[in-house]
């Protein structure tokens, strides 16, 4: 079935689009619930009201952005039916069994306990509060699981064949844990609590900086510094090992992040540089030599395969893939930057004394949806022109549908979404600026004794 072309990247960018206004949230979500299930458990142990009010004032952010993720996101099965009707049809028997398991593990016990989460301190018990939370974290935690196994599957297809024009499951385990799902689902994990962790560090600096909620904001700012000292080196080791796989399943996929043309051995490192669709090759390079083979390979003279290899309506798409990762990359040396200099601010018990500091923070508050997008950018636009890799192209998985009606439904997402961000910043801004609850009268009773992550004299 013929599909006309403008019609197939009209259905690409609107699907682009929802997956870009969906993805931030569940980015922020994942990485919240873990910090909540930790302050929480901090409160109970230690009794410290402090603990309490942090909790209290970023349950309310979590609410914004569950309730952003799943107004986002309800309108992606139908999007897949309506412009990806074919490609539904093929890997129904796969991914439509591994959605329902997402709703029927994840999204059911995440939206049950919800409830309880941001609406029960006065009527459960601290501990029924606190299982609570905890099965809202296992909830975001399992529903990344299955999306990224389902994603996964798409980039390193097994575990299924092909029989006529559609993918029938020989193996679950195979389908499930295949490939590159684990170090996949790893990286997104990590990149989740890394965009969390400068979510509440650019809040709290902010709040630093105005000298308001002083307490909760050193606490929290601590908090999210360890945290970037911690997570950012893990995550530049996970990464490396989904390279090494992505090298090995998608070559092509590589050749564009790396602006590899022709196959090589002990090909440079592009640091920087302009790759060429037209000309092939890349403009204004800055190199390393044998970087790429390096990284890619673990072998100074590793072979990697080049774009040349095959007609350019066979090769990924490079810019978005080559910048993509960059970006992506960049941002992460600049979050290992930043845990670097906490740490030594924090030896010097300065840690909150530095303003140009506070403010390059509040600055990187959106950097990690920033490194997230652009790292889903570069899986999917690398994966092009495939989208079950290898087996089933785009264009093959794409409804015969009229570019005008594309056209005229991505004009009206693109505005629905608009104004969804505008009401959530407008929220989003009013419980900023009304800051954390204060403490109830119970609470003032006890005294305020701050915990060891406020770092008091830092």
């Amino acid at each position: 079935m013929i599909v006309e072309p403008l019609s197939v990247f009209l259905s690409r960018a609107q699907m682009a689009v929802t997956l870009t206004m969906h993805i931030i949230w569940p980015s922020i979500n994942i990485g919240l619930a873990l910090f909540l299930c930790i302050m929480e458990a901090l409160w109970l142990k230690t009794k410290n009201p402090l603990y309490l009010q942090i909790c209290k004032f970023w349950m309310k952010i979590f609410a914004l952005a569950f309730g952003m993720g799943v107004v986002s996101g309800v309108v992606m099965s139908y999007e897949l039916g309506t412009n990806f009707g074919q490609f539904t049809l093929a890997i129904g028997q796969v991914l439509g069994v591994l959605f329902v398991y997402e709703v029927l593990t994840a999204f059911f016990v995440e939206a049950g306990f919800l409830g309880i989460m941001l609406f029960g301190w006065e009527r459960v018990s601290p501990r029924m509060h606190f299982f609570a939370t905890l099965m809202v974290m296992l909830g975001t935690f399992v529903s990344a699981f299955w999306i990224m196994s389902a994603n996964s599957w798409m980039q390193a297809p097994t575990g299924a064949h092909l029989v006529n024009g559609q993918f029938v499951v020989d193996s679950w385990m195979g389908a499930i844990f295949n490939p590159t799902f684990l170090h996949r689902f790893t990286h997104m994990v990590l990149a989740s609590y890394l965009t969390c962790t400068f979510f509440i560090a650019g809040i709290s600096a902010w709040y630093l900086l105005k000298e308001k909620h002083m307490e909760v904001a050193k606490t929290c700012f601590s908090f999210a510094l360890w945290a970037a000292l911690l997570f950012t080196p893990i995550q530049f080791f996970v990464g490396d090992a989904v390279g090494l796989l992505v090298h090995q399943y998608q070559p092509l996929k590589t050749a564009a992040i790396e602006g590899v043309w022709d196959t090589q051995q002990g090909a440079p490192l592009v640091l920087f540089g302009i790759p060429s669709e037209k000309q092939e090759k890349n403009l204004f390079p800055i190199q390393i030599p044998y970087g790429a083979s390096l990284l890619n390979t673990h072998q100074l003279k590793g072979t990697l395969i080049g774009l040349k290899t095959v007609s350019s309506e066979d090769r990924p798409v490079v810019l978005p893939t080559f910048f993509g990762f960059r970006l992506m990359v960049g941002i992460a040396v600049l979050f290992l930057a930043v845990g670097i200099l906490g740490l030594w601010f924090r030896y010097k018990k300065t840690l909150y004394a530095h303003p140009w500091f506070l403010k390059a923070c509040v600055l990187m508050t959106p950097f990690g949806i920033f490194a997230t997008l652009a790292g889903w950018f570069t899986a999917e636009s690398g994966r092009q022109p495939w989208v079950v890799y290898g087996f089933l192209r785009t264009s093959q998985g794409a409804s015969p549908i009229l570019a005008k009606q594309v056209g005229i439904s991505i004009t009206v997402f693109s505005a629905v979404y608009l104004l969804a961000m505008g009401f959530f910043l407008y929220y989003f801004s009013q419980v900023i600026k009304k800051g954390p609850p204060p403490l109830d009268s119970k609470d003032e009773k006890e005294p305020l004794v701050i915990g060891y992550m406020h770092g008091v004299g830092e």
